[in-house]
């Protein structure tokens, strides 16, 4: 037997979870044929066979996390593991004791095959549905995301179950951040009644973070707590924190400050559908330098956030609300906006978050 084991997946990554396997032991394999679906750091990624060949054995189970660099499978070695083309083995055929034509080959019977991507998969295993019960409603009689959930509102209550996937990952990364960042805040708010109604929120805050960022650049950087060192990253790559029924994701842009408003906007409506559709890669959840959160598009008006180190800062932005303020002689409800800057008070003094937020609602209150 030849064992392979789960590749390095990048970006530091030391282990993923078994989403789904695509083969079965017995199974014929092509390289570069997709083996199994793993998740790791909120992205399902496909894990290609690196050669042609038999499976031997497979070594883990769904649901179960190994670590890169850990056995994965075993392939079959010899004449019969290159033999054959396609999924299944041909039995052997005998000759009959006259001269008789041989028999026909026949293939050994399988199991019906399930179609579903690895995020409806992903999402079945969370929610304790067995996905060869589910009637399937989409292209190619695959299982949908709606097919699931439909499953799941059928089965009633659910015992408590260990966080998995994107729910796990965010649970790890929130209490080591806890643990390792001196959180501080400070609220304002900002007056944006000078908005247009067809003004694109999004497009706006991510122009005054980056305001922010040019008057005290010291917020878009990175925080070493070993050396106590902080570095200036010389570009924003702005983490964007998206609400799923998934978990939490954070998809970075990259180098918002050389971009312009319509690629802000593309790139948002691209990660957007990474992140609903599940596809987004692990690379494009890493890097971040800053990040901004819109939690006021649900409900909320200030809150304390977690800083993700080794970044220093995160920008909260809250649910607009109506308040009376002095307009000439006279009193006028204006439109309100509030933000909270969260710091590492380690690397950002309180002086540095006043000026980065006084920035940040400067911009926010200038029209157009």
């Amino acid at each position: 037997m030849k064992t392979f084991a789960l590749p390095d997946l990048g970006e530091g990554l030391q282990e993923a979870e078994i989403v789904s396997w695509h083969v079965a032991e017995g199974d014929h394999v092509v390289a570069d044929q997709p083996l199994l679906a793993v998740e790791t750091e909120k992205a399902v990624v496909e894990i290609p066979s690196p050669q042609a060949g038999h499976i031997g054995k497979l070594l883990a189970k769904v649901g179960e996390h190994v670590k890169v660099g850990a056995p994965v499978l075993e392939f079959e070695e010899g004449a019969h593991a290159e033999s054959g083309t396609v999924v299944g083995q041909l039995a052997e055929a005998r000759a009959a004791p006259t001269a008789a034509p041989r028999a026909a080959a026949s293939f050994a019977p399988s199991a019906p095959t399930v179609r579903a991507t690895p995020a409806v998969r992903a999402r079945a295993r969370e929610l304790g549905v067995d996905l060869s019960s589910v009637t399937p409603s989409g292209p190619g009689n695959s299982i949908t995301l709606a097919d699931v959930q439909a499953a799941a509102s059928h089965l009633g209550a659910k015992v408590p179950e260990t966080l998995r996937g994107a729910r796990r990952t965010m649970a790890a990364n929130m209490a080591r951040a806890w643990r390792e960042v001196a959180h501080a805040t400070v609220q304002d708010d900002a007056d944006i009644e000078a908005w247009s109604p067809d003004e694109d929120v999004t497009g706006r805050l991510v122009r005054a973070l980056i305001a922010g960022c040019k008057a005290e650049p010291a917020l878009n950087a990175s925080f070493d707590a070993g050396s106590l060192s902080l570095r200036e990253n010389p570009t924003i790559n702005l983490g964007l924190a998206i609400d799923s029924p998934d978990g939490l994701f954070v998809p970075v842009l990259r180098d918002v400050a050389r971009a312009t408003p319509q690629e802000w906007r593309r790139q948002i409506d691209a990660i957007k559908r990474g992140v609903k559709e599940r596809s987004l890669a692990p690379a494009d959840l890493r890097g971040a330098t800053i990040t901004l959160s819109n939690f006021g598009l649900i409900a909320g008006r200030h809150a304390s956030l977690i800083v993700m180190p080794p970044q220093v800062a995160i920008l909260g932005v809250g649910r607009t609300v109506a308040q009376a303020v002095q307009s000439g002689n006279g009193i006028a409800l204006h439109r309100m906006l509030p933000v909270s800057l969260t710091f590492d008070h380690r690397a950002v003094t309180g002086g540095m978050a006043a000026r980065f937020l006084r920035a940040v609602i400067t911009d926010l209150e200038t029209a157009g």
